[in-house]
């Protein structure tokens, strides 16, 4: 899948591995709706690519993936802005183990939510004209974080759906791919602050930092460019990409007995 043209919609898109991804995808051609609830971030990051990209490329809506009615909103304005719909960016999370109803709320249902909404738009069954859903998971969701549980349970959920429904849409001819990413630690502010979000098992802090020793942080420049293969490569769907530094690998899983 060539960019140039394309039209993508990017929740959590204001900071993060969410801004690289929006600015990998102006980088080569496509416009970008930006989904945020941080409306402050959201607006200075729209200006400021407004005046590298131009005007006409980029539109900011404030966007709880929690509310349907908020995503649905947003879809219809990047359709009547843009004129279509091509690329979803699944990106938002959260990270709070003391709030775990709330980190499964944003992290697993929004996900299919938003997922299920963007298929309604782009599936060839429907009159869309296809396209790919790229779905941020964690290499948390290929191994247990022990600190963690929770996280690890909605990354875990989101690998899981993105596979059932890559396989889903490649049997019911949507024309849609569906494929996840799987970064290790990246360099973010949700990366800084997992120190005071593990609520009861903040005393298991050190497996962090243990794991950050053996993996490394990655910065979301190093996430962009896996990202970027996802897209655009069309033999790849629902595909799990793990990406630590210095190595990235689609995963194997094992089939059903």
């Amino acid at each position: 899948m060539a960019l140039n043209g394309k039209i993508a919609v990017v929740t959590g898109a204001a900071n993060g591995i969410g801004k690289a991804m929006t600015e990998k995808l102006l980088q080569n051609g496509a416009k970008v709706t930006l989904l945020d609830v941080n409306e402050t971030a959201g607006k200075n990051l729209m200006e400021s690519l407004q005046k590298e990209y131009g005007q006409e490329k980029t539109l900011f809506m404030k966007c709880d993936v929690e509310s349907e009615e908020q995503i649905k909103d947003a879809f219809h304005k990047t359709i009547e802005t843009f004129g279509g719909m091509d690329i979803l960016c699944n990106n938002a999370g959260i990270l709070d183990e003391s709030q775990w109803e709330k980190t499964v709320s944003i992290n697993l249902v929004a996900v299919i939510r938003v997922a299920n909404l963007a298929l309604e738009q782009m599936s060839k069954l429907s009159g869309g004209r296809g396209g790919v859903i790229i779905n941020t998971a964690s290499m948390a969701g290929l191994g247990p974080l022990p600190s963690c549980p929770v996280y690890t349970a909605t990354k875990h959920g989101v690998i899981g759906f993105t596979r059932a429904m890559g396989a889903a849409s490649a049997a019911s001819g949507y024309g849609v791919r569906i494929n996840a990413i799987c970064p290790g630690f990246v360099q973010t502010d949700l990366f800084s602050r997992i120190p005071s979000k593990l609520g009861k098992l903040s005393h298991l802090d050190d497996l962090n930092q243990q794991l950050i020793e053996k993996f490394g942080i990655l910065t979301v420049s190093e996430v962009a460019d896996p990202f970027f293969e996802l897209v655009t490569d069309e033999t790849k769907n629902g595909e799990a990409l793990l990406v630590v530094p210095s190595r990235k690998q689609y995963v194997t899983f094992p089939g059903l007995p």
